[in-house]
């Protein structure tokens, strides 16, 4: 993915942060769309279609909560990377901003080449998730990883990308006792700082979706997640 196709929508109601970030990844060859608040980047990304959306929390009209919904619902944007960049650090938040359907979290205030750094992060897994388009059959599930899709009992069921490219992984490998940071390198990215929490939110949101069942079944997770 060249630089100069990869568009990224920054949605924020602070014109000094949409001009500071926006200038910071301009530099690096991006091309940027800005938006001011939820509705407003809910729409922008329909038209646009970008590669990453990065998202403020709190906004009018629409917070970036129910616009992080609203995209994850549009077909055309279900691979499209979402990462909010936001002052609320509290871990609630953090678990609400994945219930909506994002892929990392970010807190400010951040210095603009740690952003950049993150953002090439991201961006580097969408790449390397292109690039591995192969289709498995584990426990009764059909993952296809080039349409971002799984089909249980001949029902599908759509998730997050973090959260497809978490069970994947697992899935890939039934068996395998994965440590933390080899999921974190592998998932996220080692340039990526995410929470503690943030693989047993997914981990948690995959049992939930997928059944107990087929985590019983390929076992091999290492940390506090052996079953």
């Amino acid at each position: 993915m060249k630089k100069k196709h990869t568009k990224i929508l920054l949605v924020d109601d602070e014109p000094d942060i949409l001009e500071i970030v926006g200038y910071n990844l301009t530099q690096e060859g991006y091309q940027i769309f800005t938006a001011a608040n939820g509705k407003e980047a809910v729409a922008k990304a329909k038209k646009e279609l970008p590669d990453l959306i990065i998202m403020d929390v709190m906004m009018p009209e629409m917070d970036g909560m129910e616009a992080c919904e609203n995209i994850r619902k549009i077909a055309e944007l279900s691979n499209v990377i979402i990462t909010f960049l936001t002052a609320r650090s509290e871990d609630y938040s953090q678990v609400a901003g994945f219930d909506a359907g994002a892929d990392d979290y970010i807190t400010k205030p951040i210095k603009p080449k740690l952003l950049v750094s993150k953002v090439k992060a991201l961006l580097r897994r969408l790449k390397e998730s292109e690039q591995d388009n192969g289709t498995l059959n584990v426990g009764g599930i059909e993952i296809n990883r080039e349409e971002y899709k799984i089909v249980k009992d001949n029902i599908e069921i759509g998730l997050p990308r973090k959260e497809f490219e978490l069970f994947y992984l697992l899935a890939s490998k039934p068996g395998k006792v994965f440590k933390r940071d080899e999921i974190l390198d592998k998932v996220w990215g080692n340039e990526v700082v995410v929470g503690g929490r943030t693989i047993d939110v997914h981990i948690r949101k995959l049992r939930e979706k997928i059944g107990e069942d087929f985590f019983k079944t390929i076992k091999g997770v290492g940390y506090k997640f052996e079953v």
